[in-house]
């Protein structure tokens, strides 16, 4: 009974000591601005708010638009590769498999040679490709430069992404597109329908289905068979063998094949490996994009300087006011620092709301094809983060210059 009285005298005098520190507390450091006053003095200038809101969700709108093209870009290449899969080609090409040129005979002696190639119903997984850029016709239109791959059946064991969404597998003088060919083309999906004709290398080519590729590179292309591009293009070589090994099978006898046939001049690299290298290639420009969100923000924070200067400036009485009454200059400047992140928060969900009802999977054409913007969780974190440091740094440099003039001057300003 005594130990209960004791427990219960012990938790009455830490409540009554937690209540005192408190009240107390923001006594003892500065005494802060109500919440609300924020947030009045947002509504209270509605032009001035409503322009400042309008520059911010500009600026972050754009960041996010940059961000996008520079995750969308690093996805598609990210998700060409398998890392079961390995490229055939001629040796010294590097990146460029369009100029790569290798012996018909290629794609069987491979199978024949290499083992630990995957295999199923006793169809080897190997896939002889011709590859190339064209100028490609759809209707009265313009050529535009795009991407054809010369390809067999057993290209859909290969590019195991692949799935053919609508129509049919091309039979003679028809192609198979990517979804994302008419945006390579520069034009718009409802130009190129399923029973139109496009014109390359001479030849008209009847369109008999559309596939996607789970956002890879492949989605750009434009599918036919390979005897008829070699016929149209009076070749009769290849552009690579694309090759996928068993769980069991070993890359190395792949590599020892093509250093050991001299003869065919050949060089093999796994799909992840190429691709990989063709986000290295393309490194300027992400580093260019990420150049562009610095100085879009640099632009954003100088336009939030210039209408805070003009919103503080034509606050210095009720800033002095505010000091003659008790409050210190530090709360003060939390209070106009939390309206600039108020309106910037507003900014950048707004802005977020934008980029992910419009911007994202919104198709761009690039050198390499094309791919959709990625308006991810990351490029939104980037594009918040943004806009919260506009409303925080924008608020600082001119709230400290206008408190730097003293109580009597600012006062006398009235």
């Amino acid at each position: 009974m005594v130990l209960s009285a004791y427990i219960e005298s012990a938790f009455r005098n830490a409540v009554s000591l937690f209540v005192l520190c408190h009240e107390r507390l923001p006594t003892i450091f500065f005494r802060l601005l109500p919440w609300e006053y924020a947030i009045r003095n947002l509504f209270r200038r509605p032009l001035r708010t409503t322009l400042t809101f309008i520059g911010l969700t500009t600026v972050i709108l754009l960041v996010l638009v940059v961000v996008g093209f520079i995750r969308g870009l690093e996805r598609s290449l990210r998700v060409s590769g398998d890392p079961q899969t390995a490229i055939i080609f001629s040796l010294g090409m590097g990146e460029n498999l369009e100029y790569s040129s290798i012996p018909m005979r290629t794609s069987d002696l491979v199978p024949a040679s290499v083992t630990g190639i995957a295999e199923r119903y006793s169809q080897k997984y190997v896939s002889p490709e011709l590859y190339l850029g064209t100028d490609v016709t759809s209707g009265e239109l313009e050529p535009s430069m795009g991407l054809v791959r010369g390809v067999t059946r057993p290209a859909l064991l290969v590019r195991q992404q692949v799935e053919i969404e609508e129509g049919d597998w091309p039979q003679s003088g028809e192609v198979l597109l990517g979804r994302m060919a008419a945006t390579k083309l520069g034009l718009s999906s409802e130009d190129i329908q399923i029973g139109e004709s496009l014109t390359f290398e001479s030849r008209s080519w009847r369109v008999s289905g559309i596939f996607s590729a789970g956002g890879s590179a492949f989605e750009s292309e434009i599918w036919c068979r390979l005897d008829e591009l070699q016929q149209a293009m009076k070749r009769q070589d290849l552009s690579i063998v694309a090759v996928t090994m068993a769980p069991t099978g070993d890359f190395t006898d792949l590599n020892l094949f093509c250093k050991e046939r001299l003869d065919l001049e050949l060089q093999s690299m796994r799909e992840t490996e190429y691709y990989s290298a063709l986000q290295k290639d393309y490194g300027p420009v992400r580093w260019l994009a990420w150049l562009v969100v610095f100085l879009v923000s640099g632009a954003g924070i100088f336009a939030g300087l210039n209408t805070m200067y003009g919103s503080v400036v034509g606050r210095i009485p009720e800033l002095s006011m505010l000091q003659t009454i008790g409050f210190v200059r530090r709360s003060i400047i939390l209070s106009l620092i939390q309206e600039g992140v108020l309106l910037s928060a507003a900014a950048s969900l707004l802005a977020a709301i934008i980029a992910l009802i419009f911007v994202n999977d919104a198709a761009i054409r690039f050198t390499m094809g094309a791919f959709a913007l990625r308006v991810d969780s990351v490029a939104v974190l980037i594009g918040c983060g943004v806009g919260l440091n506009l409303g925080i740094l924008g608020a600082i440099p001119p709230t400290i210059r206008a408190l730097r003039i003293s109580i009597v001057d600012g006062l006398h300003s009235v």
